[in-house]
């Protein structure tokens, strides 16, 4: 994931590791008095400060102004090369690559035959691994080589790498359009969340169907039913359809057990497939199932099943983690849950460079919830505070609408209602803005606005009108996306019970195992 700094250069630096230092340093050793070279006395002095500094460079290194850019940019590049070389970073990919500059060498030297051999065994490598694109472009430099050279290869050569091309063309197009599908998709889920009405459904649906290519799923590779199934699975969280995302999910999850060895190379997919895998569990309540692939996330880092780098070790803890929050909810154990907020705060502060705004405001939502539902109200609004206030959010704009709205709930439990009629009146304002407003909040905001009328003696008979009014939305297509962020059923049947909402949620549980 992008870790987010002013310089580059100075980000790339404090990113390594010690081992990483060390094999940089016998990297450019390996040449007498790189040592003493402009760009080993950036790195140095990069390596010791804590935040980068032109003024502190042209004081403590011999590097004037004007020579400033160019040693830095040379500093950078020696930095990947040394990195190139660490087997830490390398992958079949890479492999694939190196054997394909190999071959080109070869070529440039006019040793055609050796160069066709090392370009035979990267094009297996390739195709066995999936990786098309390689692949594509090993066989286009193969006919490039067989077209200039008599190689005495087998009579029906040109015909078969011809047809090889083709095929892989057409898979690499398929690909393409696929992953295409499943990245708009994605963005469309991230931005706006779940579809607000039936005209947004029937035009993800309408999006989906025009742009979903032809297929034959025997005729499907690995990367291409991973696509696919991507695809179905956004589009099935934004349609709000839980059992057909679980259903997705669960095949792209399976599509890596079926193929263990996919597990390290495209570790960053493999993560991502199990922690969808855990959402739709989630939103279905399936929670022996739950446990069970939280068990399974768990066993493959330990047992270093996947590949474990700075990148997938971010993916790692976030998924992780949001999904440990997840196990609380689920089970209604909002006060227990609050024991292990301080700890991920403190190892949030650790990764927040790595970790988007998107995530990090998911985090905060969901450690409001968790005080909300531990009855924790004042601490709930520090963390929707975080989201409220930060007007460069720009994602998942369902999710900045109920914050709003938790923050106002919040607020009355707190019986902090000074500027209650303010805060009503600025996010009635921000959901019409948002094109938000739909029956449940709009419903919401009335009560809370009214509240201030009601008699004491009176509110029970309030709150349960207001009840017997959402419930019958809780199966709605569309306004039933209200209660994933916020159950406010359970809230106000611990205002009519006379109860905490943890005790509701953990009753209606063990109602359910009953």
């Amino acid at each position: 994931m992008a870790i987010e700094q002013k310089d580059s250069l100075f980000t790339l630096v404090k990113s390594l590791s010690k081992s990483e230092k060390r094999q940089f340093k016998l990297y450019v050793g390996r040449l007498g008095g790189n040592s003493e070279a402009n760009f080993m006395s950036l790195f140095n002095l990069l390596d010791k400060v804590a935040s980068y500094n032109d003024e502190l460079i042209l004081k403590k290194t011999n590097i004037k102004k004007q020579q400033i850019s160019n040693t830095k940019a040379h500093l950078y590049k020696q930095i990947l090369v040394s990195l190139r070389f660490n087997p830490v970073h390398q992958n079949v990919k890479a492999q694939i690559r190196e054997q394909f500059d190999f071959a080109s060498i070869l070529y440039s030297k006019g040793l055609y035959k050796q160069s066709l051999k090392i370009l035979d065994k990267a094009k297996d490598l390739a195709l066995n691994n999936d990786e098309n694109n390689l692949a594509y472009g090993i066989v286009e430099f193969e006919k490039i080589i067989e077209s200039q050279y008599i190689t005495r290869s087998m009579s029906n050569r040109a015909d078969e790498l011809s047809e090889q091309a083709k095929e892989l063309s057409l898979k690499n197009v398929r690909t393409s359009k696929l992953s295409n599908l499943s990245l708009q998709l994605y963005s469309l889920l991230l931005k706006q969340g779940y579809v607000k009405d039936e005209s947004d459904s029937n035009l993800v649906n309408e999006y989906f169907e025009k742009r979903l290519p032809k297929y034959k799923l025997s005729e499907l590779g690995f990367m291409e039913k991973l696509f696919l199934y991507k695809a179905h699975l956004w589009k099935s969280l934004i349609l709000q359809d839980f059992v057909s995302s679980y259903k997705y999910a669960q095949k792209w999850v399976d599509l890596f057990e079926g193929s263990p060895e996919m597990k390290k190379q495209n570790t960053v997919f493999y993560l991502k497939g199990l922690n969808y895998l855990l959402e739709s569990l989630f939103l279905i309540r399936h929670k022996a199932k739950f446990k069970n692939v939280v068990d399974t996330f768990k066993f493959d880092i330990d047992e270093r099943n996947i590949t474990l780098n700075e990148n997938t070790l971010t993916l790692a803890f976030l998924y992780y983690n949001q999904n440990k929050l997840n196990s609380y909810f689920i089970n209604g154990n909002f006060t227990e849950g609050l024991k292990f907020i301080p700890i991920l705060v403190l190892e949030l502060q650790d990764y927040k460079a790595k970790i988007d705004p998107h995530h990090i405001m998911l985090f905060y939502y969901k450690i409001g919830c968790m005080f909300f539902g531990a009855g924790k109200n004042e601490e709930c609004i520090v963390y929707l505070e975080k989201i409220i206030n930060n007007k460069d959010l720009k994602m998942r704009e369902d999710l900045l609408c109920f914050s709003r709205v938790l923050n106002l709930v919040a607020h009355y439990e707190a019986g902090i209602d000074y500027n209650i009629e303010k805060l009503i009146v600025s996010t009635y304002k921000f959901l019409l803005k948002m094109n938000d407003l739909h029956d449940v909040q709009r419903k919401m905001i009335a009560f809370l606005k009214n509240l201030s009328n009601i008699y004491p003696q009176d509110l029970r008979k309030e709150f349960k009108k207001l009840h017997s009014e959402l419930i019958k939305y809780q199966d709605h297509p569309y306004e039933k996306r209200a209660f994933l962020y916020l159950d406010i059923i359970s809230w106000l049947e611990s205002k009519i019970q006379n109860s905490t909402v943890e005790e509701i949620i953990r009753q209606k549980e063990k109602n359910k195992i009953h």
